[in-house]
């Protein structure tokens, strides 16, 4: 049996990182077996749905590298194949119609309450002729669900849970207006798509129980289950807006890249022995589902912020030009016309960045317009003898015979024993002039990048500040 997997996110909102993490194991687990990742965009709440919500979804996930196969599938689309299997059950006797009213039903409720009694519909329908309904009563269609013996899941995280039949009510399939309902629906597209493998949060673990009862009423196998634990906050509690940062855009938008959330998001939750950094092909190789903890995970910014260092310092600076250009250009609030020279100091700010944002903060030293802006400590080195340094350092730097980051500190060394001075005193009033701050990349590599025509007018501009 080849493996299907599906994410189903509705789109009433942003793609929670929750929703990243369910997406990545259900792709992860499909390319391990050599299955199909599939899509469906559960829109069947035409209330809470938002079509303007549909597309940032999908961007989000191809942002990530979450390819899925084939076509989208779109819930509300197939509302009539969810009515046609309800009216089946209906027809076969596994599902019946239920007048009661919205009245009744609260005063149900209402007694099982004042009584301690479980909230669940009694099914005073359930054996009653459709002819003894009010006139003109439009019912809802239930199904005649099994009242004796249990429903068992033996679930690929969770292990073996149960919950007796006559803890289940008879659940409402179709409404009165006869709109389905999401039960129904996710039901019969699972079995549709040919799902094999339902991997989701475990949240919604009581929601099987009922799903199951109805796979069975429709004469389909049921597909394997994985209910994986949500994910917390650094203070334990289920992960909310009041943590900050729970859509994937806000990582997106401050510099992470996507092959960094998938290394950490696919590590919540799962583990390969101590193995924290790992490529795309060992996540594939080394994932299996049934290898996910049951315990819950937490959101750690640091770390994810570690995790992304890592794989900005590895990535390769063709690529990281291209990702980093669109900060960088944001940070100077202009087009970058010196690309071959951000591009040759690509190796070095990478080096000092863990996320774009930082990269681009660094890459102002090389692409910034002049005159550089030069912050209060920077000031304050080349008012304390630092202009004299620079002064005495140009002419050795004008005759250099070439300009190599090595050339460049045998200069600067050289200047500084002739005038009998530390290299430690020199080196600051350059990067101070050149960088416009105490904080850069190497001084001499900078130098190299920015070219000796470059280097030596910031240098002179600073003679005159």
């Amino acid at each position: 049996m080849s493996v299907v997997t599906r994410f189903a996110p509705s789109p009433t909102g942003y793609l929670h990182i929750g929703g990243v993490r369910t997406a990545l194991f259900n792709y992860l687990y499909a390319k391990h077996t050599g299955g199909k990742f599939l899509l469906r965009i559960e829109d069947t709440d035409r209330e809470r749905s938002k079509p303007e919500a549909i597309a940032p979804i999908m961007e989000g996930l191809l942002w990530l590298g979450l390819q899925w196969d084939g076509d989208v599938v779109y819930q509300f689309s197939r509302a009539h194949m969810h009515q046609a299997a309800a009216r089946k059950l209906l027809a076969e006797g596994k599902a019946y119609q239920c007048y009661a009213t919205p009245e009744e039903l609260t005063a149900m409720r209402e007694e099982q309450k004042a009584k301690g009694l479980p909230i669940r519909y009694d099914g005073r329908w359930r054996d009653r002729d459709p002819s003894e309904a009010p006139a003109g009563a439009k019912p809802v269609i239930r199904l005649k669900a099994p009242q004796e013996g249990e429903v068992v899941i033996d679930d690929l995280v969770q292990g073996p849970v149960r919950v007796a039949n006559s803890q289940l009510d008879d659940m409402i399939l179709l409404r009165s207006d006869g709109t389905p309902t999401y039960m129904l629906s996710v039901v019969v597209d699972d079995i549709d798509m040919g799902i094999t493998h339902v991997i989701r949060g475990d949240d919604h673990l009581n929601n099987a129980f009922r799903q199951y009862q109805l796979i069975l009423a429709l004469g389909a196998p049921a597909p394997k289950y994985a209910h994986i634990p949500l994910i917390h906050g650094a203070d334990g509690a289920k992960l909310s807006k009041r943590h900050g940062a729970v859509g994937i855009e806000f990582y997106r938008d401050h510099g992470f890249l996507p092959e960094a959330l998938r290394n950490y998001f696919v590590r919540l939750g799962w583990s390969h022995g101590d193995d924290e950094i790992f490529s795309d092909a060992q996540a594939i190789a080394w994932f299996d589902i049934v290898d996910v903890n049951r315990g819950a995970s937490r959101l750690d910014i640091d770390k994810l912020t570690s995790v992304n260092g890592h794989h900005i310092r590895t990535a390769d600076d063709d690529r990281l030009l291209e990702l980093a250009l669109p900060f960088v250009e944001k940070k100077l609030g202009r087009k970058v016309a010196e690309i071959g020279r951000l591009k040759a100091g690509m190796a070095s700010l990478k080096q000092r960045a863990k996320t774009l944002v930082e990269l681009a903060e660094g890459a102002v030293f090389f692409v910034g317009s002049r005159p550089v802006q030069i912050d209060e400590k920077a000031a304050a080195i080349l008012k304390d003898g630092g202009k004299t340094a620079i002064e005495g350092v140009i002419p050795a730097l004008e005759w250099a015979p070439s300009w190599t980051h090595g050339e460049i500190e045998v200069r600067v060394r050289g200047y500084a024993e002739q005038a009998g001075q530390k290299l430690g005193k020199v080196a600051p009033a350059l990067r101070a002039a050149v960088c416009g701050s105490l904080n850069s990349p190497p001084l001499f590599e900078v130098m190299e990048v920015l070219g000796q025509e470059e280097t030596i007018a910031r240098l002179k501009e600073a003679l005159a500040t």
